[in-house]
């Protein structure tokens, strides 16, 4: 765009794009060092965070391919964030970074076992994005689309840029797998509620959370959530009901049991690590409902551990979980 310095890492079109894409925002994160609030505490903890992020490098670590873009400042933190996603084997070659905005910034504590976020990603580089910016060779030549209604909720840019990242998937028959991850500090539920559905809509695969359908369908009856979901040709995978994830396909669904954790040490991040495990066994070939109980194990593998992705689990610890190899310690 006019006026503007950015530094587009990519070269063309990659030699092999990656079987996910994905694209949204990365913000720098900071924690408190200690069991201190923010308030309190005088040593902080970075590392980043951001949804699709968080997505791609639990796909990389699962055994896809994955790629994941988007703009981050060119400061210190976008020139971290971006180093650290590229380290976990994730393709970062369609990102940019951009020289007059910034990388958007998260500060989250957890204090009496409650996490409160506090957001500072007005303005950020990543609100800057642009339909212009999209490589169709790239998007086109993947087998999966991951898309969450944060990034629409950003700007009227980004809005506009997801839109058109679904358009070229289903013009070249890319699935799109579509979690709403409604973020009410970024909008409010009346602004949210026509872009999310519509979304759902053209996306293969579904993945809400009941308390978000709750506010989307405006109502927590699950007989009418579940009539609503019959009508989408979506694939629908429902996470948070009591102790099962809801399974809706052709009209009919299916209750997948959670897998249980031994314990929770931090929550954020399970949904992400959900999504990864469900795509990575959608294209590993396992059936849905073997896909979805993949999720639910790698969801309840993320929560053991604290951060927004540092928990996420590699296939051989997946493998180990489930039996079919032993920890041998050297």
């Amino acid at each position: 765009m006019s006026g503007e310095t950015v530094e587009a890492l990519g070269e063309g079109t990659a030699a092999k794009v990656p079987d996910v894409v994905t694209f949204g925002e990365s913000m720098g994160l900071m924690m408190p060092a200690g069991a201190k609030g923010i308030e309190y505490s005088a040593q902080f903890e970075k590392s980043f965070a951001g949804a699709e992020s968080n997505v791609a490098i639990g796909l990389a670590r699962l055994g896809i391919a994955s790629g994941w873009f988007g703009r981050l400042g060119s400061d210190p933190l976008g020139r971290y964030i971006l180093k650290q996603i590229r380290g976990e084997g994730v393709d970062v070659s369609r990102a940019a970074l951009d020289e007059h905005a910034p990388t958007g910034l998260i500060i989250r504590e957890i204090v009496n076992g409650r996490s409160s976020v506090y957001y500072y990603r007005r303005g950020s580089a990543a609100s800057r994005m642009r339909p212009e910016d999209l490589d169709e060779a790239y998007i086109s030549g993947a087998k999966m689309l991951h898309i969450t209604g944060i990034t629409p909720a950003l700007s009227p840019g980004c809005r506009d840029t997801v839109m058109e990242a679904v358009r070229i998937a289903r013009k070249h028959g890319v699935k799109v797998v579509f979690d709403p991850n409604l973020r009410l500090k970024l909008w409010t539920i009346d602004e949210a509620r026509p872009i999310l559905l519509a979304l759902a809509k053209e996306s293969d695969y579904f993945l809400p959370g009941l308390d978000e359908l709750a506010l989307l369908y405006g109502t927590d009856d699950f007989a009418v959530i579940s009539e609503k979901l019959g009508r989408l040709r979506t694939v629908s995978v429902v996470k948070g009901g009591r102790g099962e994830t809801y399974l809706f396909e052709g009209g009919k669904a299916v209750a997948v049991p959670y897998a249980l954790a031994d314990r929770v040490v931090d929550p954020v991040g399970a949904g992400d690590g959900f999504c990864a495990g469900l795509i990575a066994g959608l294209l590993k070939r396992f059936s849905l409902v073997e896909a979805v109980r993949l999720g639910n194990l790698v969801g309840s593998i993320v929560v053991q551990s604290a951060g927004d992705w540092e928990g996420l689990p590699t296939w051989a610890e997946v493998e180990a979980v489930l039996g079919k190899r032993t920890h041998v310690e050297r």
